[in-house]
């Protein structure tokens, strides 16, 4: 049986970078499961994007795939409907008067944390990797790794553990994170990440642009489009791993 220390559990949205995250846990670790969050987004795409990202890495990095276990979907709509935000109702992108993005939908990844270490503690996972980043994005106060180690601290004395979370992306920026998808899967992982991962918040599939799908104009589509366009400016380097 494969030891806790060995086993990782990614919060896989099916996004560019929970898609980098999972290159970078299936690189580390000896087995890996996924867990999607359904929290009535209004991007729910990503929840079909999630899995045709996950039947790719089985198809096209066989070295990966014995590694690749079981994935999980948890049902969160009630939270979801508490925080009455741009990402969960037809609201306008734009920075509320807490100045943070109407984007920010209140102790998300708090939240997503906690129910992965209730699934890690019975899966027998010791870790948690999460896409969360403080420094290419637009203040989420729940991304800052101050945040994720005071939440690590909190789970491991609550429930008796010794989880790590990771958050491999979180000093990186988004044409960094680019970079990490050539050094983990070369080209054919950018390809995958590039055609078929899902980051636009209005859910749209559309026009295949240089960067990927999307409407080109949420705060999504802009954030990855910019990272494109730096990371491919240098020539689409590889990141030293």
């Amino acid at each position: 049986m494969i030891a806790a220390a060995d086993t990782a559990l990614v919060l896989f949205s099916g996004g560019q970078d929970s898609s980098v995250c999972l290159a970078w846990a299936l690189d580390r670790y000896a087995r890996v499961e996924t867990v999607g969050f359904d929290y009535g987004q209004r991007h729910a795409v990503e929840m079909q994007a999630r899995q045709t990202v996950r039947a790719a890495f089985l198809e096209r990095f066989p070295h990966w795939a014995g590694r690749l276990g079981e994935d999980h979907v948890l049902e969160m709509r009630g939270f979801g409907d508490i925080g009455g935000t741009a990402m969960t109702s037809e609201r306008a992108f734009e920075i509320t008067e807490k100045g943070l993005p109407s984007t920010y939908v209140p102790g998300r990844n708090l939240v997503f944390l906690t129910y992965a270490a209730a699934l890690a503690d019975r899966r027998r996972a010791g870790a948690l990797v999460g896409g969360m980043c403080e420094t290419d994005f637009s203040g989420y106060p729940d991304c800052r790794r101050v945040a994720i180690d005071a939440m690590e601290a909190a789970l491991n004395i609550g429930m008796a553990q010794d989880f790590r979370i990771e958050t491999p992306l979180m000093l990186l920026t988004k044409g960094e994170t680019w970079a990490l998808a050539k050094a983990l899967g070369g080209e054919a992982l950018v390809e995958l990440i590039l055609t078929e991962s899902h980051t636009c918040y209005r859910g749209e599939r559309g026009e295949l642009h240089a960067w990927g799908h999307g409407c080109g104009t949420c705060p999504a589509c802009e954030l990855r489009a910019k990272g494109w366009e730096d990371w491919t400016a240098q020539g689409r380097p590889a990141l030293a791993l």
